[in-house]
């Protein structure tokens, strides 16, 4: 067998995925592939197992394609890879991966917990197909209070912490911290504008109006007076509330004995929503200062982990995850794996506590330790206010798989019922609805979104910024034609051979199958989008209908059932007319779920749509002239502006004013000038 060679260190390929290395340079270890061409998966592993050392490292394992089908990490790769060179004994999701391998690769490193962190990052960035994967991987968004400002403002931030100021959070979601900081204004009065907005302003604006900001901007309160309440809010999401809320309490007492109601009234508001903010926060522990707690629940061959966040002794929300992996994988398995996964690129606090002890329990506390830069404890409560939060997490856990159970459930239903109402010989797998967006031609897109047995796959939603230069403006039909054109295009290119219905697609018969291995695979590869739809929504009637028919038979695609989707008379819901090649006009009843169903796509299009649209005519009343001027960057731009004031001012200067301007050469004056005087 002609397989693809193990990488070594000098090969520019090794040197890139070096570079990715959470734990530096790593040496990559080579073996020589065998050659015979009808070797089985047990066989092929043989050949590498005779060159590999007993130490630490990680093992990739591959197709005959080139793609990683799993990555794991050994103590000794020798040892774990021998593991591997029989089947007799192996659970069905080993046996399939050991039947497809037809290379392997390596890495040495060393210790194991390098293995581990390096496992982790490879995991999440290759995402075999054997692994357990997190399927939502986003950061978690936190409360920052700005400290390279002379009034720090309070916002939400995500990301890379590179902005000088104090951090608070994980949040769960963007929407606890929104609710948070909203509370917050109201109870410190402290600004959440941009430092420009700020700079700006000569009055106060409708947020002081309304008291959610003290309005340092324009000196209705001084910096000193500002700064105590910056401090104020620091030490509530510090932890210290209470000693917040007594000193207010105090504060509102002595002002009403003073006679001074209406300062009296402003610390009552804000002790209210301090008081907003805790009974948002749920269970509150006293003795666990700063900890994650996860907690795994698995059920009907799916796995949920539920984390919640504790901060400064409080609570900062909680988070349900649906790892995808094997129904054969246990809930510790899924759990170690998952939380490798999930500190890849998050920070960690120094306590961590589970529902379930994992095997390598001590390893992960090490590799988190030398992640984080301080030690980190990885503890399974047996007793306690800890143990208590745990069950906390597991009874949530079990709740949020059982609702998510319920969904995939009527999520099936629905897609029988769009199979039989178009048509179509099974449920549909993946259906793509498309609908464009513009105000009068101007700023137009396209948009595609995606729908499957989970519900909407956001992953594989895509945008259209339409290029076309001979389209007349609003021509709902040309814009369509170049959608779809550079949609069906692309997937031809990438994705032409695997053009069946995944629906009807079938896999090979291998050596050493047995019939509950090739049932498994089937259900598993039943589980994911497939890369061509199965369905195709046109927002629209026959006209765009016709015109994505036509694009779809010019590429000789014809077996991709299309459904155009028309606004009922006076564009009432429940009233839409559907349209297919061939077919007559039809009406679905008003109350019938797979109406309902079909109205949920369509207003997701629309908004994702819509929202598109909006967000590129923002960025094009944000342009400035100068940027299209070629060789002005920022810095000169900047420069343009500060001592002219304006673009239009800039417009209307002469070579030698544009010449007075600090980095503006005569050169470049000349073209600034010719630019606006062509």
């Amino acid at each position: 067998m002609n397989n693809t060679p193990i990488p070594s260190a000098d090969r520019p390929e090794a040197a890139e995925e070096t570079g990715d290395s959470p734990i530096g340079p790593v040496h990559f270890e080579a073996a020589p592939a065998p050659r015979e061409s009808e070797l089985s998966g047990a066989e092929v592993i043989s050949h590498f197992v005779k060159h590999l050392p007993m130490g630490p490292g990680v093992y990739r394992m591959l197709d005959r394609e080139g793609e990683v089908l799993y990555v794991g990490k050994a103590r000794s790769l020798k040892k774990r890879v021998t593991s591997y060179t029989r089947l007799q004994g192996q659970p069905n999701r080993i046996m399939r991966m050991i039947l497809a391998t037809a290379s392997m690769e390596f890495v040495t490193t060393n210790t194991e917990t390098e293995a581990l962190l390096l496992e982790a990052n490879l995991i999440k960035r290759l995402r075999p197909r054997f692994n357990v994967l997190l399927r939502d991987d986003k950061s978690f968004p936190y409360i920052l209070v700005t400290g390279d400002h002379e009034a720090p403002a309070l916002v939400k931030h995500r990301g890379a912490r590179r902005r000088k100021g104090s951090y608070f959070g994980p949040f769960a979601s963007a929407g606890a911290v929104n609710r948070t900081i909203n509370a917050l204004q109201k109870a410190f009065l402290i600004r959440n504008c941009t430092d420009s907005f700020y700079a700006n302003r000569t009055r106060p604006c409708l947020l002081h109006q309304i008291k959610r900001c003290a309005a340092p901007c324009t000196g209705e309160i001084s910096l000193d007076d500002y700064a105590g309440l910056v401090a104020e809010a620091k030490s509530f999401l510090s932890g210290k509330s209470q000693l917040i809320k007594t000193e207010l309490a105090r504060q509102m007492e002595s002002a009403a004995e003073n006679l001074d109601y209406e300062q009296a009234a402003v610390y009552r508001d804000r002790l209210a929503a301090l008081s907003h903010v805790q009974s948002h926060q749920g269970i509150n522990p006293q003795s666990v200062e700063e900890a994650d707690v996860f907690a795994i629940h698995q059920e009907g061959g799916q796995s949920c982990i539920q984390v919640f966040f504790f901060r400064t002794g409080q609570n900062w929300g909680n988070h349900a995850h649906f790892p995808k992996a094997d129904k054969s994988m246990d809930e510790r398995e899924v759990l170690q794996s998952f939380l490798t996964q999930f500190y890849d690129d998050k920070p960690c606090p120094r306590l961590v506590l589970l529902s379930h002890d994992v095997e390598e329990r001590e390893l992960l506390s090490l590799a988190l330790s030398e992640r984080s830069g301080h030690r980190v404890e990885v503890a399974v409560p047996k007793r306690g206010e800890k143990k208590e939060l745990a069950d906390y997490a597991a009874k949530n856990a079990r709740e949020a798989l059982g609702r998510r159970l319920a969904e995939t459930s009527s999520q099936t239903r629905l897609l029988k019922g769009v199979g039989e109402v178009f048509g179509l010989d099974a449920p549909p797998r993946r259906i793509e609805v498309y609908d464009n967006s513009h105000i009068m031609g101007t700023n137009a897109v396209g948009c595609m979104i995606v729908a499957g047995r989970e519900g909407f796959a956001k992953a594989h939603y895509r945008k259209f910024n339409i290029k076309s230069e001979d389209l007349t403006p609003g021509d709902d039909y040309g814009m369509m034609r170049e959608v779809m054109t550079r949609r069906f295009s692309r997937l031809l290119k990438e994705h032409g051979e695997e053009r069946p219905s995944a629906a009807k697609s079938e896999r090979p018969a291998q050596a050493g199958d047995t019939p509950e291995a090739t049932a498994d695979v089937e259900e598993n590869d039943s589980a994911a989008i497939p890369a061509w739809p199965d369905l195709v929504f046109i927002d629209g009637g026959l006209g765009q209908l016709n015109a994505a028919r036509e694009i779809l038979k010019e590429l000789g695609i014809e077996d991709v059932p299309l459904v155009g989707i028309a606004k009922g008379p006076d564009r009432d819901a429940g009233r839409e007319k559907f349209f297919m090649p061939g077919k007559d006009s039809f009406m679905l009843p008003e109350r019938d779920p797979v109406l309902y169903f079909v109205q949920r796509l369509r207003d997701e299009a629309h908004r994702f749509a819509i929202g598109t649209h909006r967000a590129r005519r923002k960025k094009d009343i944000a342009k400035s002239p100068l940027d299209e001027i070629a060789g002005i960057g920022p810095t000169r731009k900047r420069a343009l502006l500060r001592h002219f004031g304006t673009a239009k001012a800039v417009s209307k200067a002469g070579i030698e004013d544009l010449m007075a301007v600090p980095g503006i050469s005569e050169a470049v004056a000349k073209l600034i000038y010719d630019h606006f005087h062509e």
